[in-house]
């Protein structure tokens, strides 16, 4: 918004006073006021001056109760300003949310990208089955990496799940991680589920997670037991 003062012109500088009052209609001694006191425009003496010329040259109009309100065609102008300036903001508003929307995707595209490297064909399926209640999170420090939880399993064995990033350990003991993901570094169910939890906390925490693990994976330890 260009609210920069034209001071020269008396035309320009009533439509810009209106731009800051944003009403219809003013007293004469609160629109002196406002460019005197408020606004430090002019002093009272110019403002008085400035005010009554605007009168004369018919820039505003004053009624039976010297109150003050725009011209006809200085009424319109301030009018198609306004709804530019609704355009402006609404643009600016749908703008941001355009680049939230954008962020948020790309913040989920980032996270699917990560997790389908430790995936392996129908492994997300089955995590889809895991219930979010089935965990109960002991330990929860994204920002450290730090994760400890216990899942119950589908016949009621309580399996745990311990991830650091910085010793660089993730640990687990369902039978499927013992038996066949482990060695390979790719996850079960239970970690793939724990990890869509984890993004619906903080997808940013998660996805960071996983790229550490991804990143360093060769010096990454896959434990089965604890």
């Amino acid at each position: 918004m260009n609210f920069a003062i034209p001071r020269k012109d008396f035309s320009e500088m009533l439509f810009y006073l209106w731009k800051v009052i944003d009403l219809p209609i003013i007293s004469y001694n609160d629109l002196l006021y406002k460019i005197s006191f408020e606004l430090f425009l002019q002093s009272p003496e110019k403002a008085m001056d400035f005010i009554d010329k605007s009168i004369e040259k018919k820039l505003m109009i004053k009624d039976v109760n010297n109150n003050l309100s725009l011209s006809h065609d200085l009424t319109k102008k301030l009018k198609i300003w306004q709804e530019k300036r609704k355009d402006e903001i609404w643009n600016k508003k749908n703008l941001k949310q355009d680049l939230k929307n954008n962020m948020k995707e790309e913040n989920n595209s980032n996270f699917r990208t990560l997790l389908n490297a430790f995936l392996d064909k129908g492994t997300l399926n089955r995590a889809a089955t895991i219930s979010s209640t089935a965990f109960n999170i002991n330990v929860i420090d994204l920002k450290k990496g730090l994760i400890k939880t216990s899942v119950a399993g589908s016949k009621k064995e309580l399996y745990y799940i311990e991830i650091d990033t910085k010793r660089k350990i993730l640990c687990h003991d369902c039978h499927d991680f013992q038996t066949r993901r482990a060695e390979n570094k790719k996850f079960c169910k239970h970690l793939i589920k724990l990890f869509l939890i984890l993004k619906d906390k903080n997808i940013k925490s998660a996805t960071s997670i996983l790229k550490k693990i991804a990143e360093n994976i060769d010096e990454w330890e896959f434990l089965s037991k604890f």
